[in-house]
């Protein structure tokens, strides 16, 4: 009888973690700031650039606590409401301290393609607007950095040794410009 009700009970309990990549993981709560320049703006997890100026630095963002070594996994999604711009960046894994700066970086250009800024490479198709898109990426310092929308693997890069931090938002890359709007949800943090 008793192992009924503690059956029954496990079918009760829904699985609180939605993260990918196998093994086990603790949950994360890192601090961050929020960072706004040129035409960028932050209300709660909706992130503009209300410009189309193609120069200069647009930024909506969230910038979270630098890590260093372990594995360490992000998740989030994003529902882009309005583009009219391209080429915008909405996830972000940084180098800091010594090597500081991009690292990666997932972009879209009006169309829904998404790509890795370095490099170029397609990763996926489909974020148009009113679609919502799940991101996921695992860097292991020192091993690999794996980036993972709806959860299926898009991509595998060395990552090398150091410290590194998260940011999600929107940012005009080099190439890009905006307007654009995104919303992004469920945002969560893990480390092994």
């Amino acid at each position: 009888m008793l192992a009924a009700v503690v059956t029954g009970l496990a079918v009760l309990v829904p699985n609180a973690d939605a993260q990918v990549g196998g093994g086990s993981w603790i949950a994360d709560s890192p601090s961050f700031t929020t960072q706004e320049k040129g035409c960028g703006d932050v209300s709660g997890l909706t992130f503009k650039l209300t410009c189309s100026t193609a120069s200069g630095e647009q930024r909506a963002e969230r910038r979270y606590a630098t890590y260093t070594g372990g594995t360490h996994q992000f998740e989030g999604s994003f529902k882009i409401t309005s583009m009219t711009g391209s080429r915008i960046s909405l996830k972000q894994t940084f180098r800091d301290g010594s090597s500081a700066g991009p690292y990666f970086l997932l972009a879209v250009e009006k169309g829904g393609r998404m790509y890795a800024v370095e490099g170029g490479a397609t990763l996926g198709s489909g974020a148009t607007v009113g679609t919502s898109v799940r991101v996921n990426t695992i860097n292991q310092v020192g091993s690999s950095h794996k980036v993972y929308l709806n959860g299926s693997l898009k991509q595998t890069i060395s990552s090398p040794g150091g410290s590194y931090y998260d940011k999600f938002g929107s940012y005009r890359t080099s190439s890009g410009a905006g307007p654009i709007t995104v919303t992004w949800s469920g945002i969560k943090f893990w480390h092994q």
